[in-house]
């Protein structure tokens, strides 16, 4: 087969079709179709060695490999372009035609696509999370039930000394019934959570870069599992301050004449990779008591009077930037030493 390779593809992919525009080289439309997913490689084989742009939901990844045997594909980001959010008000056909447009000018933001292992693992520590957040919204019905039926306990409900608590509690038919469910479903979130977790510890034992993160304060297993998937290859990045905004913990620069304030953080990047490193900042903090992240945590909260919230954040980037440093250099926590 003769490549073709001066033809610019703009695809927006759904769930089971695709919109499709093929321009060339003089940015005259050649095509334009609507193909089921699964016909997508007869479009790649007809184009082979052409250049393409890929609008993605969930389900790229598969789609994205497939195309890439044929195509050089571009999976676009639309954070980073105005236009491509706009588009979300405009048709398909109009959509790929204008994604394609943008191509062939060079005008695409990248997003990144994560090697195969690391989409696994990603799975992994993502599905761990869901299934903690969904045993979390039956914790909050418990309470919730409790609260309705003017019931109160000093202590924690899910230790063992709670859990009789439940048991032994006389409510109405409907209530006594419901509060049994949310039990039931608790224990089985319980026991696939473990199982989520027993495969993590597996995974973790394998990977070397694992270890070198869990040689650091409050990361464990999963935690450390998320932060390496979430933060991809970490040659990607040239600086540190690339892998800070890519977790959406960089500061916005407010600049006024000769004034320059630093805000609020971003929150434009991975949230993922933000959410783990503040829970495992907590923990270095508060329950490892980790001197080097402790004392710049206490520093914030004592001497500058920020509130925990902000102080925990600046603790967070702080940690990612050692992390980062880690990882690039391939060695374990060292951090410097902590005076008295």
């Amino acid at each position: 087969m003769t490549a073709t390779t001066d033809h610019y593809l703009g695809i927006d992919l759904h769930k089971r079709k695709a919109q499709v525009a093929v321009l060339d080289d003089e940015g005259e439309v050649v095509e334009e179709v609507r193909v089921a997913n699964a016909d997508l490689d007869g479009i790649a084989q007809k184009y082979a060695g052409s250049s393409a742009a890929l609008e993605a939901g969930s389900n790229y990844f598969t789609i994205y490999d497939r195309l890439d045997e044929e195509l050089d594909v571009t999976l676009a980001n639309p954070a980073k372009a105005d236009w491509l959010e706009d588009q979300k008000q405009k048709n398909d056909r109009k959509g790929v035609k204008n994604l394609a447009r943008y191509l062939r000018l060079g005008e695409v933001p990248e997003s990144y696509v994560p090697p195969e292992e690391c989409r696994r693992y990603r799975a992994l520590a993502r599905g761990r999370k869901k299934l903690v957040e969904k045993r979390s919204d039956f914790k909050n019905e418990v309470n919730s039930l409790l609260d309705q039926n003017g019931v109160t306990y000093d202590g924690s409900l899910w230790s063992d000394q709670g859990r009789e608590f439940l048991r032994e509690l006389m409510l109405d038919d409907a209530s006594e019934l419901l509060l049994e469910q949310w039990l039931e479903a608790i224990d089985e979130f319980t026991v696939k959570i473990k199982r989520m977790q027993r495969r993590i510890e597996e995974v973790a034992a394998e990977v070397d870069e694992l270890n070198t993160l869990m040689s650091a304060p409050g990361i464990a297993a999963f935690s450390g599992l998320m932060i390496y998937s979430e933060i991809g290859e970490v040659k990607r990045f040239d600086r540190a301050a690339e892998v800070v905004s890519h977790a959406g913990l960089d500061p916005v620069i407010r600049e006024s004449g000769d004034s320059r304030r630093e805000g609020q953080i971003s929150k434009e990047g991975n949230g993922y990779l933000r959410w783990i490193l503040v829970q495992c900042a907590n923990t270095a903090v508060h329950n490892a008591k980790d001197p080097y992240l402790s004392q710049f945590y206490w520093r914030l909260r004592n001497k500058r009077n920020k509130p925990h919230k902000v102080a925990i954040v600046a603790t967070a980037r702080k940690l990612l930037l050692a992390l980062f440093n880690m990882l690039r250099k391939n060695e374990p926590c060292d951090p410097p030493e902590v005076s008295a």
